[in-house]
């Protein structure tokens, strides 16, 4: 069993991350192929991810490379503790509680 992907995703989050120790990565073979779950610090999630996801998005396709070099599939997984705990933002026309008086006259 070649680890080479587990290794080198340890790696690159470790160098990029504020906590390198909270780092763990559980590697997984199934029919789809071989999938990555990343565990990290929660406060360092904004680092692993990226503005708009373009990290998270990079460190897949370097995985993928590393995968089409070792003949497998590699997908990532980035676990999120608080994932559905967030509540959504209401929409704009959904909020009613607004106060505009103090713009309402704005002459611009």
């Amino acid at each position: 069993m070649d680890a080479k992907d587990k290794q080198f995703l340890e790696m690159i989050v470790r160098s990029i991350v504020s906590n390198p120790d909270a780092v763990s990565v559980d590697r997984t073979i199934d029919e789809m192929g071989v999938l990555l779950t990343l565990k990290i610090d929660p406060a360092d999630m904004g680092y692993v991810i990226g503005r708009k996801g373009q990290t998270a998005q990079a460190i897949r396709t370097l995985l993928k490379i590393v995968g089409a070099k070792n003949n497998s599939r590699v997908n990532l997984k980035i676990y999120d503790p608080n994932a559905g705990s967030k509540r959504p933002m209401p929409r704009r026309e959904d909020r009613e509680d607004i106060d505009t008086s103090s713009v309402d006259d704005l002459k611009i």
